[in-house]
């Protein structure tokens, strides 16, 4: 089996890709980066990617792929909101059209986020952003998922990008009383999405509270 990922280089993507690689059903890994992590493994080929809003050059990457996971993304407030928007919604958005052209009917697993909002009217541009990239991801001749998680607690110890996440990890504790509706950790989710990407889901749309079916150990 064949797998692409972009993405994995991140908290949520190298967790996934370390799924990919140690997994006896899949052969292939392509993880599509800014620039090359060094990391080595048999099954890996790392490719620089010049321009993540046209894949046209480089359809050959996309040819009999089974699964794709779309890990990329920005913390809102880190970038401009225009470069913010051209992450969430147009990178996603060629990714997953590059990979209809060449593997119609693949299986795609996008790291969402809680909140999207695919009325596109919401006053947040994370919620909003977000749902225009579900709908037209939805649109194509993928098996599509999308997964909203509300907090991810990073099981690595990490520099935290702002303030609200240096809280909301002080606040993980109590944030996990109240149930699988709020929080999920890292190594959790990567699972979840990871089990998806090789078997599927019964919904299209999975939220905080539905990620956690998933999690089991399925390599």
């Amino acid at each position: 089996m064949k797998v692409i990922i972009t993405g994995g280089t991140g908290m949520i993507g190298n967790l996934v890709l370390t799924h990919c690689l140690n997994a006896q059903t899949i052969t292939e890994v392509l993880s599509l980066v800014r620039k090359p992590s060094g990391q080595a493994h048999a099954k890996l080929l790392e490719i620089p990617v010049r321009d993540f809003e046209d894949y046209r050059e480089e359809d050959h990457w996309f040819q009999e792929v089974k699964v794709a996971f779309f890990c990329l993304g920005a913390y809102t407030g880190q970038v401009p909101d225009e470069l913010f928007k051209k992450i969430t919604v147009d990178y996603a958005v060629a990714f997953a059209q590059a990979l209809e052209r060449n593997s119609p009917g693949a299986r795609l697993c996008l790291l969402s986020g809680a909140g999207a909002d695919r009325t596109e009217k919401s006053r947040t541009s994370f919620a909003r952003y977000k749902g225009m990239a579900e709908n037209q991801i939805a649109k194509l001749d993928l098996e599509f998922y999308s997964f909203r998680p509300a907090y991810i607690y990073p099981v690595e110890p990490r520099k935290e990008p702002n303030f609200g996440y240096t809280l909301f990890r002080a606040l993980y504790p109590i944030l996990k009383i109240f149930g699988q509706r709020f929080s999920i950790r890292s190594t959790e989710l990567a699972k979840a999405m990871f089990h998806v990407g090789l078997y599927g889901a019964e919904e299209q749309m999975l939220e905080n509270k539905d990620i956690f079916r998933y999690t089991g150990n399925h390599e």
